[in-house]
């Protein structure tokens, strides 16, 4: 690309249509047409106007094409190296579906999500299996100590196919993030168990598809909705009142102790950040990868001279 091929990038659309490349190329991951459509801030425009102007942008030199994927360096690799991503994905998909509904079936759990890469059909050789998970209310660490230990006890804590890493609660379904990271995250969600609570949760979170308005929802016709059996609906009721609201306490604690000793190296705000922990919501995420994506972001749109995201438009 060449220096004054980067000031041609004048036109809104394309501006935006950049930016989305941008952002997955962070991760090595050309789009397709149909895709830089969803992933792009472009509102009342047809998925053809979008496509032409891609064409337009190759023409100029400023987007590169292969097969039938879009990018804004010419690095053949990154689709070759994609295409083996999706094919992974496609063999992990039924093992996350399966191990999804067998979470589901832990007391409190009440939604079940994919995250991560898979849940943008990609799965690196090193990639775990993410889960975001909605719990009951006053319930959320019991029901994450439950799973850790699980994972612990019978997986050895293999992260690999048992990664769960996010809760919220029914009642605080909204993120309270928001940028591109996280909306990215939250539109790419794939509901695998609970799907009355995958929409409740759309419905908490529009800003995210304020930023992705082509995005829409992930389809939901086919999960189950949460149903506890009589196992689950036992657990619950023996852990609910106050004991079950003593255990959840005591869960988070004993948790927020031992992460502030093994994360000690991190300073106050990155560890708040990272490793958010309230009663209502448990994230670890101790690499903070979410700062170092935008970061990262920022700094190619800069390159690139493209315009900061209007919020407005």
């Amino acid at each position: 690309m060449t220096e004054s091929s980067i000031y041609t990038v004048e036109c809104p659309t394309e501006q935006a249509i950049v930016r989305a490349l941008l952002y997955f190329e962070i991760f090595s991951y050309p789009l397709t047409a149909d895709e830089v459509f969803r992933f792009s801030n472009c509102r009342g425009i047809a998925p053809e106007t979008v496509f032409n102007k891609l064409q337009n942008l190759v023409e100029q030199g400023i987007v590169y094409s292969k097969d039938a994927f879009f990018l804004t360096r010419d690095n053949p690799d990154w689709v070759a190296r994609r295409q083996v991503c999706n094919h992974r994905a496609d063999a992990f998909l039924p093992l996350a579906t399966r191990t999804a509904r067998f979470i589901g079936s832990f007391p409190f759990i009440r939604s079940v999500f994919v995250s991560g890469s898979l849940s943008k059909h990609c799965m690196h050789a090193d990639s775990d299996v993410d889960f975001f998970l909605i719990t009951e209310p006053g319930r959320l660490w019991l029901a994450r100590t439950l799973l850790v230990v699980f994972k612990k006890v019978f997986l050895f804590n293999s992260h690999k196919y048992f990664c769960v890493n996010y809760f919220i609660d029914t009642e605080h379904l909204e993120i309270a993030e928001k940028n591109l990271f996280t909306a990215t995250e939250t539109v790419t969600l794939l509901p695998m168990y609970g799907k009355e609570w995958y929409h409740a949760f759309c419905s908490a979170n529009p800003w995210a598809w304020e930023q992705y308005p082509n995005a829409g929802f992930r389809p939901a016709e086919n999960i189950k909705k949460h149903n506890a059996g009589l196992a689950k609906r036992s657990l619950e009721w023996l852990l609910g009142g106050k004991t079950g609201q003593w255990l959840d306490e005591k869960a988070m604690r004993l948790t927020l102790a031992f992460w502030k000793k093994k994360f000690s190296h991190l300073e106050h705000d990155h560890f708040n950040l990272a490793l958010k922990s309230r009663r209502y919501v448990s994230k670890h995420h101790p690499l903070n990868f979410q700062e170092k994506v935008l970061k990262t972001f920022s700094a190619r749109v800069k390159e690139m001279n493209i315009r900061p995201l209007d919020p407005n438009r």
